[in-house]
Parts: structure tokens; sequence; C-alpha cells
């Protein structure tokens, strides 16, 4: 494989160019629960409609997740994962041309995923389960690996850290290290700090304010800040749906910094904010 340093990534199931600069990850969340758009295609059909419009918007890659991930949500089965993602990665697979991605820790569903044609793996537990990494190496496919204090439903619950930067950093080294020993290579695999996973606003501020320092890790970075709670406290705007201004700030600012990927829900409004601050940086 080439180093992680390379303008473009291939692999037998996708590409991402990264010979402008960030590419932007499109959010399609097939939950009825969802913080950020409360189960708006949780439904077959508008779920394909939006990852076919989220590609022609110019998502470079499309997340499907069947499990909500907010502050306080409840687990979901195997099974229901499973039955709400992979008709939905099938559909989107056989219609677009850009790599699907699975939002998930959970082996049974990137199993299922990564057979029904997805592209890539984003976990939020960084591969707490090894199996999956064992999968993730089997398909060749790239993986992000998340930091994450608690769980979903615990990890909002008075967030600590000694030094928040330092440490979400020095996990995430050592589980893209131990994703290398367990086969995945380095130019496959993306850092994600975590913004809003058990962390509070002044933890998010200061992850994203030394953003660089986890671009100087020689990993690729994906940050996930679209429509997060910090923003709605930062502007007092309540509704998700109303913070893309917000949104747009931190994506401006990652890209900026070198990050590889941003994961956000307004795909065409972000897609020209990547586009622009590509151009300025």
């Amino acid at each position: 494989m080439k180093s992680c340093c390379d303008n473009v990534v291939e692999w037998p199931r996708g590409r991402l160019d990264f010979s402008a600069g960030c590419v932007v990850m499109g959010v399609l969340n097939v939950t009825p629960d969802s913080f950020s758009d409360g189960g708006k295609f949780f439904d077959f059909e508008r779920a394909v409609e939006r990852g076919i419009q989220m590609a022609a918007e110019g998502a470079a890659i499309i997340d499907v997740g069947g499990e909500s991930t907010r502050p306080g949500s409840a687990s979901v089965s195997d099974e229901g994962q499973i039955e709400r993602v992979v008709p939905v990665i099938k559909a989107l697979c056989e219609k677009i041309s850009v790599p699907i991605s699975i939002d998930t820790c959970k082996y049974e569903v990137a199993k299922a995923a990564l057979e029904a044609g997805a592209g890539m793996l984003n976990d939020i537990t960084a591969l707490s389960d090894e199996r999956i990494a064992e999968l993730v190496a089997k398909h060749n496919v790239p993986v992000v690996l998340m930091h994450m204090q608690g769980t979903p439903a615990t990890m909002q619950v008075e967030p600590k850290y000694e030094d928040v930067v330092g440490e979400v950093m020095e996990y995430l080294v050592g589980r893209a290290k131990r994703a290398e020993y367990l086969g995945i290579t380095k130019n496959m695999i993306f850092i994600d700090p975590g913004i809003g996973f058990g962390k509070t606003l002044e933890h998010n501020l200061l992850l994203l304010r030394n953003i660089n320092n986890f671009i100087a890790t020689g990993y690729r970075v994906l940050a996930g800040t679209s429509r997060k709670s910090f923003i709605g406290k930062l502007t007092g705007r309540e509704k998700p749906s109303e913070r893309i201004f917000g949104t747009a700030a931190t994506v401006a600012l990652c890209v900026a910094a070198g990050v590889s990927i941003v994961r956000v829900h307004d795909v065409a409004e972000m897609v020209d904010v990547v586009k622009v601050s590509n151009k300025l940086k």
C-alpha cells in the first residue's frame, strides 16, 4: 500500500482523492431516534433517496448507521441494526459509485454490512471488538477509530480528563497501532477525536483548537462536529437543524488545520464550505 500521506487512497471497494484537501462524509441515519433528524430517513425508500442525493451533492462517502449514539441512547440488537442497514447498503451500492461506510461497533452488523457491499467501517469504540479488525483486514477496507469516554448511555455524565488533548490522542494512537498489528495498513486508518462523545463544551473546544496535534500523529483525521450540542450551547440554537452556520465554522477550521474527512449532515452546504476552505488553505 502507499503511505498515509499519498493524495489518493484506493482499495477494491472505493477511492478517496485528497489531492484538493479535505473531503466530505455524509451522515445517513437509518434510525427512528437520531438527535439530528429524528428518524427522517428511517424509511427505506427515503434513506436510499437521501443517499443518492448526498452523492449528487458532492459527498465522497456515505456513512450509514442503524443505531443512534446520541447521549443517553439505548443499544439496538444486532438483528435490528442489520434489518435497518443492509437493504439500504445493497441499494446504494447498486445506484451510486461513492463508497458506503457502515457506522457500527457490533461484529455481526459489521460482517453483514461488509458482505452487503459496504466499503468502509466507522467504529465509535475504535475496534474494541478485535474480531471487527479481522473483518476490516480481510475485506481490505478503511476504518475510522473514534474516541469515546464511557458509552452513549453514560458518556455525558460528568466526563473528566486531566489533559483531554493528550489523553484522547494517546488513546487513538494506541488503538491505531493495535489496528496495524491486527493487519490493517496505516494508509487505511483514520482517527477521530470523538467531538461530543464524553466531552464537555470546554473539552470539545480544546480538541478543536488542537486538532493539528492529531494530524501530526501521521494518521489521517476525521472530524465529526455537525449539528452537535456544543454548537447549540455556543449559538443558542436549540434545534440541531438550525446549527448549520455554527457547523460551517468548525468545518472551515478543521479543513484549514489539515483534517482529511469531515462528517456532516448538511452535505450540499458543507461541500461548499470545504471547497472554499481547501482553496484558501
